[in-house]
C-alpha cells in the first residue's frame, strides 16, 4: 500500500535524509558533527499500543476503530510531505521480511534511523510489513491523544502524536515477531554474541527488558568476542538464531568509553542519529547528564562498529543468557534446567527503566520474556520457549545486573557491576565456573568465577548472613516463591512444569 502524499521523498538517500533532518528545528549539530533531535515523547507508549481484531498480550481495538483512524491519517497525509524508506528486517534470503515506513516529511530524522535500520533493498514490491507514521497528528480520545494499533493481519502499524524513534523501529519488529511466532520459532528481545574457547567458538543469546544491561552485555568482549545483533533475534527450532537489524538503537546514558569502547566509538561517528542526548549551547555532548531523560538514544550501522560479525555467518545458539536487573537475593549469575529457564523467561523480573516511560522507571517488574513487543497472548512465549530447548542443547542463565542486599543506597549492599558480568559469561563460555546447588531456589550458583573476587554476591546468603539477616532473607525467599507462581497462574495456556518450576 501506496500512501497519497502532497509530495513523496522515495527512498531519499542518507545524505538526502540527513539534510532533511536539518532543516528540523528541534535538531541541532554536537560536538561530533552528527545530529541530535529533542523529541516530545521520550520513550515508547505502551499505554497507547493497541492490536486490531484479536487477541494480545495488550490492548485491543475493533476493526472499525482502526478503520476509523486508518481515514483521518490518510487524510491527513494528502496535505503532506512524506518520506518513505523501504528495506528488509533481516538479511538471510530465506527469512528476511520486506518492510517499509512512510513519515511524514517533518521528522526525517525518523527515517533516516529507520534507513540504517533496515537491511537495505532494491526493489519496491508491497511491503510484508509497514509503518505508516505521523508525529504531529494527535488522536483525542485516547492516551496522551496518542495512538499506535497495530492490525497483524495485513501487516501495518500506524503511529499518531509520537515523535520518539522507538515507536518506527518497534512497530515492525512487533508484527515480525507474529511472522516468527507462525513459522514456528520465537522472536527474543535479544542480543546476539560469538565468543572464542579452545573449545571453539561459542554463541551467546542474550534477552533483557530495556535499559537492563542487554547491549552492555552484548557489546561487552570476552576473549576478542564480536557482537551480531543488538535488539530482536528469531530463535527456530534446531537452535537455529535469525537476526534482524543492520544497526544498534543503542541508549547513551553513563556511556563510558573505558567500558564500552566498541559502543562509544560508534556513537560519536558524524553519521551517527543522536536522540534526546543532552548538548550544551556550544555542542558538548554529555552522555551522564539527565535533566531532560535517562533515555538517550543514538542509531548507528553495524559497520560503524570496530569490530562484529554478520548473523548469516553463525551457528546455532550454545547458551541463553536472562537478565534480571534485582536488588535482593537474586545471584549474579545461577544455572538453570529447562523448566526453570521457562519459568524465568516467562517471570521476566527486573527493574523498570526511563526506556519504557516514567510509569517504569524505578519499578520492579515481570515482563513476559523480557519482551513488551510480544502482540500475542504472552502464555503462547513460555510453552514455546520450552519447545524450543527441547529441539536443541542451549544451556540457559539467570543473570543479575543490579544489586544483592538492597538497592541503591542501602549502604548494606553490593552492586553487579560491568567486570562482574563480563567474568561470569566468559567463564560459561570457557566452562571455568565451579557450581552448588542453591537449597531455596533448586538453580546452580556459582561457588567459584575466575576473575570474580565476591563471592557474596555469587551467593547472597552469605551476605545475608554475614550481616545478621537471614529472617529477612528466608521471608524474602517464601515472598517470591509465592508471588512467581501466582504470576505464572495468570496465562493459562502455560503448562503446569513451566508453573512448578518458580515454587
Amino acid at each position: 500500500m501506496h500512501v497519497e502524499a502532497l509530495k513523496i521523498y522515495d527512498n531519499p538517500t542518507p545524505e538526502e535524509l540527513r539534510a532533511l533532518t536539518e532543516q528540523m528545528p528541534q535538531c541541532r549539530v554536537t560536538e561530533f558533527g552528527n545530529v541530535n533531535v529533542q523529541t516530545k515523547a521520550v520513550s515508547r507508549s505502551a499505554g497507547s499500543t493497541y492490536v486490531v481484531a484479536e487477541a494480545s498480550s495488550g490492548k485491543t481495538m475493533t476493526r472499525e476503530e482502526f478503520d476509523r483512524i486508518a481515514k483521518m491519517q490518510d487524510d491527513y497525509l494528502r496535505e503532506r510531505e512524506v518520506i518513505v524508506v523501504d528495506g528488509y528486517i533481516g538479511n538471510d534470503p530465506s527469512f528476511r521480511t520486506k518492510a517499509r515506513l512512510s513519515i511524514e516529511a517533518a521528522n526525517a530524522n525518523i527515517a533516516g534511523m529507520q534507513q540504517k535500520l533496515y537491511f537495505p533493498r532494491e526493489d519496491r514490491d508491497e511491503p510484508d510489513v509497514q509503518v505508516i507514521y505521523t508525529p504531529n497528528l494527535p488522536i483525542p480520545g485516547y492516551p496522551d491523544d496518542r495512538v499506535i494499533a497495530v492490525d497483524l493481519e495485513n501487516g501495518v502499524t500506524r503511529v499518531l502524536n509520537s515523535d520518539y524513534f522507538g515507536e518506527s523501529k518497534k512497530g515492525g519488529l512487533r508484527m515480525w515477531n507474529d511472522i516468527v511466532y507462525r513459522r514456528g520459532g520465537l522472536a527474543l528481545h535479544a542480543g546476539l554474541k560469538v565468543i572464542p574457547t579452545a573449545e571453539g567458538e561459542k554463541v551467546f543469546m542474550i534477552i533483557g527488558l530495556s535499559g537492563t544491561g542487554k547491549t552492555t552485555t552484548t557489546f561487552t568482549t570476552q576473549n576478542d568476542s564480536l557482537p551480531v545483533q543488538d535488539d530482536f533475534v528469531a530463535l527456530m527450532p534446531g537452535g537455529t538464531p535469525y537476526g534482524t537489524e543492520n544497526g544498534c538503537f543503542a541508549k547513551t546514558f553513563s556511556l563510558d568509553p573505558d567500558f564500552e569502547p566498541n559502543i562509544y566509538n560508534a556513537v560519536v561517528k558524524s553519521t551517527t542519529y543522536l536522540e534526546n542526548v543532552y548538548q550544551d549551547d556550544a555542542g558538548k555532548v554529555n552522555f551522564f547528564e539527565e535533566s531532560y531523560t535517562q533515555n538517550g538514544r543514538a542509531v548507528f550501522e553495524m559497520s560503524d562498529l570496530a569490530r562484529y560479525r554478520d548473523a548469516t555467518e553463525v551457528g546455532t545458539v550454545d547458551y541463553l543468557l536472562i537478565l534480571n536487573r534485582n536488588e535482593n537475593i537474586i545471584p549474579a549469575v545461577a544455572g538453570l534446567n529447562q523448566e526453570q529457564a521457562a519459568a524465568y523467561f516467562m517471570l521476566g523480573e527486573t527493574t523498570g527503566t526511563s526506556a519504557g516511560g516514567a510509569a517504569e522507571a524505578g519499578r520492579f517488574l515481570r515482563v513476559p520474556g523480557t519482551n513488551p513487543f510480544f502482540p500475542l497472548p504472552h502464555g503462547l512465549q513460555g510453552n514455546r520457549i520450552l519447545e524450543l530447548l527441547a529441539t536443541h542443547p542451549i544451556e540457559t542463565y539467570l543473570l543479575n545486573t543490579g544489586r544483592v542486599g538492597g538497592p541503591e543506597g542501602d549502604e548494606r549492599s553490593k552492586k553487579v557491576k560491568i567486570p562482574h558480568t563480563s567474568a561470569c559469561v566468559k567463564g560459561i563460555a570457557e566452562r571455568s565456573i565451579g557450581w552448588d546447588e542453591d537449597p531455596d531456589f533448586g538453580y546452580a550458583v556459582a561457588s567459584d568465577v575466575p576473575g570474580f573476587d565476591d563471592l557474596e554476591l555469587l551467593q547472597p546468603r552469605r551476605l545475608y548472613e554475614r550481616e545478621g539477616r537471614m529472617s529477612e532473607y528466608r521471608e524474602t525467599v517464601e515472598r517470591l516463591k509465592a508471588e512467581r507462581v501466582a504470576r505464572l497462574e495468570e496465562f493459562p495456556e502455560l503448562t503446569p512444569e513451566i508453573v512448578k518450576a518458580a515454587s
